[in-house]
C-alpha cells in the first residue's frame, strides 16, 4: 500500500470515529428543537420536522434554569479563582522554597491521592455543618478550592523555572511575595490556564457533591436540576435534551477556545515535569 493510500486510510478511520463521538452531542440539539413527542415516533427523525425553542422557553419561564444556570456558574468561577489562587502558590512552594519537612507533606499529599474522593464526602460534610456553610456558595466551592492534584500539576511545571532568575529577583531586594507575584506568575500562565480549564469542567458538571452540600432547591446547580427534571418529566425527551444543551454548551464551548492552551499546558508540564 502506498504512503497516500494509507493516509487516506488513516484519515478516513479517524474521521469516521469523530462523526461517531459527535453524533451524540448532534442527536442531543437535534431532539432539543423538536416538537414534544416528536422524537418517540419509529424510526426516529434526525432532524426536527418544525424547528421550535418552546423548550428553552419553558425551561427558564416555569423551571427556573436561569437560577440555576446562575448557581452553577457561581460555584464554578469561584471555585476555578480560588484554585488557581491557592494551587499556584503551594505548588511554587513546593518545588522552589526550601522548608523543614517540605518533602515528607509532599509525599503524604501524594499518598491522599489513593484516597477516593467518595470517602472523604461524609467527613467534609460533617465540617462544614459545624461550619454553617451546608446550604451555601462557599459550601460546595471551598473544597474544589484546592487539590492534590492541582498542587503536583504546578509544582511539575515550575520545577522548570530556573533558580538563576529567582536569585537575581532576590538580590535586588524583592520579597517573595514580588518574586511570586511578579515573575513566578507570568511564567506559571500556561499550566494555569490548564488547571483553570480542568477545574471549571470538572466544578460545573459535578453531580454528587452539589446533591450533598447544596439542600435548598434554590442553590441546586445544572446537573442536580436536570436530574430532578428528568424525574418530573420522564416523557418528555424533547425538554430534557433542551436542559442537557443548556447544561453541556457552555463548557464545550469553553474548551473549545482554551483547548489549544489546555494541551499545550498539559504537554509542557509533562515534558518539563
Amino acid at each position: 500500500m502506498s504512503q497516500r493510500a494509507l493516509r487516506w486510510l488513516i484519515n478516513g478511520v479517524l474521521s469516521l470515529l469523530a462523526l461517531l463521538t459527535l453524533f451524540p452531542l448532534f442527536w442531543m440539539v437535534s431532539v432539543a428543537l423538536m416538537p414534544t413527542g416528536a422524537s418517540s415516533n419509529y424510526p426516529p427523525p434526525l432532524l426536527p420536522a418544525h424547528v421550535t425553542f418552546s423548550h428553552f422557553h419553558d425551561l427558564f419561564a416555569q423551571q427556573h434554569m436561569g437560577r440555576y444556570f446562575l448557581n452553577s456558574l457561581i460555584v464554578a468561577t469561584s471555585a476555578t479563582l480560588l484554585a488557581l489562587l491557592l494551587n499556584a502558590m503551594a505548588g511554587y512552594a513546593f518545588a522552589k522554597l526550601r522548608f523543614r519537612g517540605r518533602d515528607a507533606v509532599y509525599a503524604v499529599l501524594l499518598a491522599g491521592l489513593l484516597i477516593p474522593a467518595q470517602v472523604t464526602m461524609i467527613p467534609l460534610f460533617g465540617l462544614l455543618k459545624v461550619m454553617g456553610l451546608v446550604n451555601s456558595y462557599a459550601g460546595a466551592v471551598l473544597p474544589s478550592a484546592a487539590s492534590i492534584f492541582g498542587i503536583f500539576l504546578v509544582r511539575q511545571y515550575a520545577l522548570s523555572i530556573p533558580e538563576d532568575l529567582l536569585d537575581a529577583a532576590r538580590m535586588d531586594g524583592a520579597s517573595e511575595w514580588r518574586i511570586f507575584r511578579s515573575v513566578v506568575m507570568p511564567l506559571l500562565v500556561p499550566i494555569l490556564v490548564t488547571l483553570g480549564v480542568f477545574v471549571f469542567l470538572t466544578t460545573w458538571n459535578d453531580f454528587m457533591w452539589p446533591l450533598i452540600v447544596l439542600t435548598g432547591r434554590d442553590m441546586q446547580t445544572l446537573p442536580v436540576a436536570l436530574a430532578g427534571l428528568s424525574r418530573e418529566h420522564v416523557q418528555d425527551n424533547e425538554m430534557m435534551m433542551a436542559g442537557a444543551v443548556i447544561t453541556v454548551l457552555p463548557v464545550l464551548m469553553l474548551f473549545l477556545v482554551l483547548q489549544r492552551f489546555y494541551l499545550r499546558g498539559i504537554l509542557l508540564g509533562s515534558i518539563k515535569g
